[in-house]
């Protein structure tokens, strides 16, 4: 299914006027011109780097994710309000709180959390069942941030397997 595209192309300028926006854009990741959702991923890499640096442990930055999920309903509803389209490609606040939560029970390795990372992004681009369901039947705020939340899931599971299998 063709993403719709706004009758405007938002700009950085744009998004700073407009609060929920600037995070639905993922603080502005989501406005790269190609692979706006691979660009618009990588924030929660230092985001997370940080947070637990200052001590917060994988079982919290889950939970932490709750919130952000519940919010993020409300910013994508804003921004695609703003933009006049459902889950337009550059709203990559799904994107940014899906990766928190892989991250969140990723071995705490470069190697791993990049493994996890292209985990993620297959399955946020692919989008195979149930995500593909997910995604063309959920609509709104609820729907954006829901399809990627199951693809971190999918992320998991196989993240979490492959650790099995290797240690």
């Amino acid at each position: 299914m063709a993403k719709q595209k706004p009758a405007f192309q938002p700009t950085f300028a744009w998004l700073l006027r407009r609060p929920a926006c600037f995070l639905g854009f993922g603080f502005g990741s989501g406005l790269a011109p190609v692979a706006p959702g691979t660009f618009g991923t990588l924030p929660a890499l230092p985001l997370a780097a940080v947070l637990m640096t200052l001590g917060i442990d994988g079982w919290l930055l889950a939970l932490l994710c709750l919130p952000l999920f519940a919010v993020g309903i409300w910013i994508c509803n804003q921004t695609e309000a703003a933009l006049g389209v459902h889950d337009y490609g550059g709203i990559v606040w799904d994107e940014i709180v899906a990766m928190l939560l892989v991250l969140a029970f990723t071995p705490n390795t470069w190697a791993w959390w990049l493994a996890a990372f292209a985990a993620f992004r297959f399955f946020d681009a692919v989008k195979p069942p149930p995500i593909r369901w997910f995604d063309r039947q959920v609509s709104g705020g609820f729907g954006v941030m829901l399809d990627d939340i199951i693809a971190a899931l999918m992320s998991l599971l196989l993240i979490r397997f492959t650790v099995y299998l290797i240690y």
